[in-house]
């Protein structure tokens, strides 16, 4: 059996402020699980009210410092470290991540912990290709527009990709001249409260500040606090209402990214291998645990039987195993509780319209951990909770459509909107479709990727604004109006003397 080597001795940390790692705390112990073997790895006292005042504090200080003044080419540079300094510890945030979530650690390092560098490279360049907006039609003016930051920036990242998530967050809000202050899931803090402490080798004392705790309580406090001017989240919509109605009581912006339900189109005039293989690795990448996940495959009935015969095959086929295996495609669910509610979604017996093909129950084998085998059903009533509600697990639910009219309705049936993806060697049809289509994202002919200087969010119970480039300068800064004169006015002939 693998057992997890985690990497020398983790500190339980309750909070990372001013650059110091603080161990103890007055808060109620939390137990963090490993996913593989339901085993606590650690636990860690909750941050109280006292700590997450002293973040934000420490945050504010750091706001009101250097930082938010510095040379873009010397801010430019402090990022870049940052992802240097993610790249040496590729490894090491590989292990503590696969440990905290289930997710296979191939995934893990070749495209998560490769994103968090990504993230903060990216917007190291972004900030060097800024500009400000100029206006010269008044004979009598100059007119331009500062950006400047906002201020103390409370994040909360969720469990399914702590790290990669977080990540963007903390680059964004620091790239732009903020403080922040970030929150971990309870369930998945043990990745980002590495990072928080790497990055303390190379940025300003208190410019990133760490807070770990449950949600209704220190993420409370935190979003509450009247010294945090906006608020960043990712993770379920219940959740992501909350935290935003407790934003707006103190009139602070808030980009929420929520969840997902989104539709795989598959049109009979699809490259079929492709589509075959990206419809697995839409629903199946980090065990289905992602927002983004084509959990939706609408297949037309030309190529139906074709590709169902085929995706239900490779989905049995794939490997479930331990995440630290290195063969391993399928690792764990992040928790029982999560387990549970996967499978909360299989029938228990025989209804109309819904038929389970594959999976469907514990994979065997395993005398621990929350493994379940891929599952794939077929749904003929989008209305059925399979088709409404999100799953967010390796649970495939495929519906056969025979008009493209009928696709659209299928796909945007559903109160998410967050990613569709199309399939059709038809440029007639792809046209029609991402037209068609509502969600804040359509992949065309292509499984999941991100465009980072483009908009990353849905509509709809799928969120509120949106991650990427511009996005992230529109959040993590204000606007500043400043009117210059070009002459002299001659107020006095307007009786202003």
């Amino acid at each position: 059996m693998i057992s997890t080597p985690i990497p020398g001795t983790i500190p339980a940390v309750s909070a990372i402020i001013d650059g110091e790692t603080i161990t103890t705390a007055p808060g109620a112990p939390i137990a963090v699980i490993d996913p593989a073997t339901e085993e606590v790895i650690i636990e860690i006292a909750e941050a109280d009210d006292a700590l997450v005042d002293r973040a934000v504090d420490a945050a504010r200080r750091a706001f009101e410092g250097p930082w938010r003044r510095m040379d873009v080419e010397a801010r430019q540079a402090a990022l870049r470290a940052c992802a240097d300094r993610i790249d040496a510890a590729t490894d090491e945030l590989a292990i503590l991540e696969t440990a905290n979530t289930g997710i296979p650690i191939g995934q893990v390092r070749d495209r998560q912990i490769a994103r968090a560098a990504y993230n903060f490279r990216f917007f190291a360049d972004y900030i060097g290709q800024s500009a400000s907006e100029l206006y010269e039609q008044d004979p009598n003016y100059l007119t331009f527009v500062r950006r400047e930051p906002v201020g103390v920036a409370a994040l909360i990242a969720p469990w399914n990709a702590p790290i990669a998530l977080g990540s963007m967050k903390i680059a964004a809000a620091i790239a732009f001249g903020n403080a922040c202050i970030i929150k971990p899931s309870e369930q998945a803090p043990l990745g980002i409260d590495r990072l928080v402490e790497l990055l303390q080798e190379i940025l300003p004392t208190g410019l990133v500040n760490l807070v770990n705790g449950r949600g209704a309580t220190t993420g409370d406090r935190l979003v509450r606090h009247d010294q945090v001017d906006l608020v960043s989240f990712t993770g379920g919509t219940a959740t992501g209402r909350a935290i935003m109605a407790a934003a707006g009581q103190g009139l602070k912006p808030a980009t929420m990214e929520l969840g997902g339900k989104s539709a795989n189109i598959v049109f009979d005039s699809a490259d079929f291998d492709q589509a075959l293989d990206a419809a697995l690795l839409s629903i199946f990448t980090t065990n289905g645990q992602q927002c983004l996940a084509g959990s939706r495959i609408l297949v037309q009935r030309g190529i139906a039987d074709r590709f169902i015969e085929a995706f239900v095959a490779r989905a049995r086929a794939l490997r479930i195993g331990h995440p630290l295996a290195p063969d391993t495609e399928i690792g764990p669910l992040a928790s029982r509780r999560h387990l549970d509610h996967v499978l909360s979604f299989v029938p228990t017996s025989d209804r109309a319209g819904v038929r389970v093909l594959a999976g469907g129950r514990r994979a065997p084998g395993f005398d621990h951990g929350n493994y379940i085998e891929p599952t794939v059903v077929t749904v003929a009533d989008i209305n059925d909770r399979i088709c409404q509600d999100e799953i967010f697990g390796p649970f495939a639910a495929i519906t056969i459509f025979d008009t493209a009219e009928e696709a659209y309705a299928l796909a945007n049936g559903t109160r998410f909107g967050l990613v569709s993806y199309v399939w059709s060697q038809d440029i007639a049809t792809i046209m029609e479709a991402q037209d068609q289509l509502s969600s804040g994202i359509v992949w065309c002919n292509t499984p999941m990727m991100r465009e980072l200087r483009a908009p990353f969010g849905g509509y709809g119970d799928s969120g509120v604004g949106a991650e990427g480039g511009r996005a992230c300068e529109a959040f993590y800064t204000r606007q500043k109006t400043v009117s210059i004169p070009r002459r002299p006015l001659g107020l006095r002939k307007l009786g202003m003397q």
